[in-house]
């Protein structure tokens, strides 16, 4: 597996983001799709649930398609209609609020093509010298790219912490996690994207980045009593410039932990003394990195990168090795933990923004203490972690904040059953402390209500942004979920 030059892989990733209305029943069905367009009560539930669980429109119809064709066809059928209706491809359906739905339309179940292919929709192609390269179609799971990849001693570099979701639909959004800051986010490491437009055709796009891999990880966990070495210590890794930049981790995020965090990961003789750490400061803030490796000096480069780092609570570094695999699918066990207590297909009212660097502990003192803590948010999953403007592609729909070279992601990420009113009420709370305050974030993975808050999310951005959605979906086929055209 180890290699004596970098390799090089590349996706080639297949998605449709697709949806149909009422005015399906006013158009013959082509016999080619007659076998695998459902209307049953079962199909229809289906589609119109979402790992939200909290907007549920049923769409007319669900196409299981067998091959792309079907797609195209389906596509077809409503682009050269006086009534269009629309379609909306559904994957894993992970997102929050609907996005993935088509009110009265057609849902496209990227599932059932997994047959598509003879059986595989993820082809590992190349050689050492010239590069690999994997021909991923956008309907399968990044851990099942991940098996595949590490059979040839290979992996991507750009990851989102849950890998059991789609290719196309991490693509759509960017894709991120503590391995953006060094590689971009995901969309940015594809060599090539074809894509089905709103008018049936298909249209090819490219881009290029490299990648490697190593044999296990270092995981580790520092924590800090005050958010401003938190904060400092996070972009003192993530630096391009300095002593710090040459033992960068390969990934790094940040947490909050507060009175009800699990503390699963810590072992269980150092429980009271974390606790009784949070207890003094209310919240204790956590840097997470990880190093990949396939060589003996891991410690050394562990012990230069703790080096470097100022502000920790001595005593407060928790460290263990896991294989690279079960790195990358951690929250696949939190997962399995949380389905067997009934927590998993609940409401999910997340809510995730970028914030100026110049801003962030306007947020700490605002949102993380005078809301989360002072209201008793103290189960809240919170994430914090800088990203670098330079690593993302301003060419793309992406949005990030204006100006500033270092920009952090922040994540409430909360479940609830029969109160998540009130964690979305909170999170309003939050977007308005935000606005109030001047901060100039943006929504990522976001909602909005109105066209205008959209024409306001995509800043100077939305004049291309609505010229290719006229170029390629000019009848505004795709995705209603998003709720941008077809609000």
């Amino acid at each position: 597996m180890t290699t004596s030059s970098p390799i090089a892989i590349y996706f080639i990733a297949l998605f449709v983001a697709s949806s149909i209305t009422s005015t399906m029943l006013a158009i013959s069905v082509p016999p080619e799709l007659t076998d695998n367009l459902h209307t049953d009560p079962g199909a229809i539930k289906l589609a119109s649930i979402d790992y939200g669980r909290i907007i549920n429109e049923k769409p007319f119809a669900v196409l299981y398609p067998s091959s792309l064709d079907d797609i195209r066809t389906l596509i077809n059928l409503s682009y050269s209609s006086s009534f269009p209706y629309t379609i909306a491809a559904k994957g894993q359906a992970h997102s929050t609020w609907g996005q993935a739905q088509a009110n009265k339309g057609v849902v496209v179940q990227m599932s059932s093509l997994n047959s598509f292919r003879n059986g595989t929709g993820i082809l590992i192609s190349g050689d050492r010298s010239s590069g690999f390269y994997a021909d991923v179609g956008g309907e399968q799971l990044w851990i099942d790219v991940l098996n595949a990849t590490l059979a040839w001693g290979l992996s991507p570099v750009s990851w989102t912490d849950y890998l059991y979701l789609t290719i196309g639909g991490t693509l759509s959004n960017a894709g991120i996690s503590g391995q953006t800051y060094r590689k971009g986010p995901q969309i940015t490491n594809v060599l090539e994207l074809d894509v089905l437009t709103g008018k049936g055709e298909f249209v090819t796009c490219t881009s290029q980045k490299d990648t490697e891999l190593f044999y296990a990880v270092k995981w580790l966990r520092i924590l800090y009593s005050d958010f401003s070495s938190f904060s400092t210590d996070q972009e003192t890794l993530i630096s391009t410039t300095g002593p710090s930049h040459k033992v960068k981790p390969d990934y790094l995020e940040g947490q909050l932990l507060m009175s009800q965090s699990p503390l699963d990961f810590y072992p269980q003789s150092q429980h009271q003394k974390i606790t009784s750490l949070i207890n003094q400061y209310g919240i204790v803030y956590l840097i997470e990195v990880a190093t990949y490796y396939d060589n003996k000096n891991e410690d050394k480069r562990v012990k230069q990168m703790l080096k470097s780092l100022k502000g920790f609570v001595h005593g407060f570094v928790f460290e263990k090795d896991v294989t690279y695999l079960e790195f990358l699918n951690r929250v696949h066990d939190e997962e399995i933990v949380l389905r067997k207590k009934g927590l998993w297909d609940i409401p999910h009212p997340w809510l995730n923004i970028f914030i100026p660097r110049s801003r962030i502990t306007d947020l700490d003192n605002g949102a993380f203490r005078n809301i989360l803590l002072k209201r008793n948010f103290t189960s809240s999953t919170v994430l914090v972690y800088p990203l670098l403007r330079s690593k993302w592609d301003e060419r793309m729909s992406a949005v990030i904040p204006d100006e500033e070279d270092v920009f952090y992601v922040v994540g409430f990420l909360d479940a609830g059953a029969d109160d998540w009113e009130t964690f979305d009420n909170r999170n309003k709370d939050i977007l308005q402390f935000c606005v109030n305050g001047g901060i100039k974030f943006k929504q990522y993975l976001g909602h909005h209500a109105t066209k205008e808050e959209w024409i306001n999310h995509f800043g100077s951005k939305w004049n291309t942004f609505q010229q290719r959605k006229a170029r390629f979906d000019p009848k505004m086929i795709l995705s209603p979920g998003q709720r941008i055209f077809n609000n």
